[in-house]
């Protein structure tokens, strides 16, 4: 009997957000698609994040997948950038968790090195090499989609291992993971 799953990665973003999708076959992964929602032309910064949210439930329904995979915004100099990412990518989480669909959140350097082996691969590196892995004919012009297909990808590589990230299998197991940040 075969077993099936579906993976949904998502590289948040205010300007663009990337995903891709592979479906893994009896332990073997095939390329579903990959896109990008673009945000640049909105100003209004509540308006982006509720087409994130909408675009991730669009996805969802049409695909079905049975787990997501999120990179985790990282840290820059920049605070202002951190909070807008941080934002984008718990507006995808929570379009996510409202479908009770378990979600994995990875660093961008864990997602690069289980990519190509290298934390501080280029985005061209890591678009590459999945272009390799999956044997997609082109890569596309900006590389936020294949982003979100690495995220999928790397979850695929870390199945069965013990420390991934943290997941949330639903809201009340998001809650209890995180009761400090609950104002009482």
């Amino acid at each position: 009997m075969a077993t099936e799953k579906i993976i949904l990665g998502i590289d948040p973003g205010t300007t663009i957000m990337g995903f891709g999708i592979i479906k893994v076959i009896n332990k073997q992964m095939h390329f579903v698609q990959m896109n990008e929602l673009m945000l640049k032309k909105y100003d209004d910064p509540y308006t982006k994040l509720k087409l994130i949210f909408e675009r991730t439930l669009e996805l969802i329904d049409t695909y079905h997948p049975d787990e997501i995979a999120i990179e985790a915004p990282f840290y820059g100099k920049n605070v202002q950038s951190m909070l807008k990412l941080g934002r984008a990518q718990g507006v995808a989480m929570a379009a996510g968790l409202s479908r009770q669909i378990p979600i994995t959140e990875y660093m961008p350097k864990k997602i690069k090195m289980a990519i190509t082996g290298n934390g501080n691969a280029s985005k061209e590196q890591v678009a590459r090499m999945l272009q390799s892995v999956l044997k997609l004919k082109s890569l596309p012009k900006n590389l936020d989609s294949t982003d979100g297909l690495a995220a999928a990808v790397c979850h695929f590589y870390n199945e069965g291992r013990v420390e991934v990230g943290k997941s949330y299998t639903g809201w009340e197991a998001f809650v209890k993971q995180n009761e400090s940040r609950i104002k009482k």
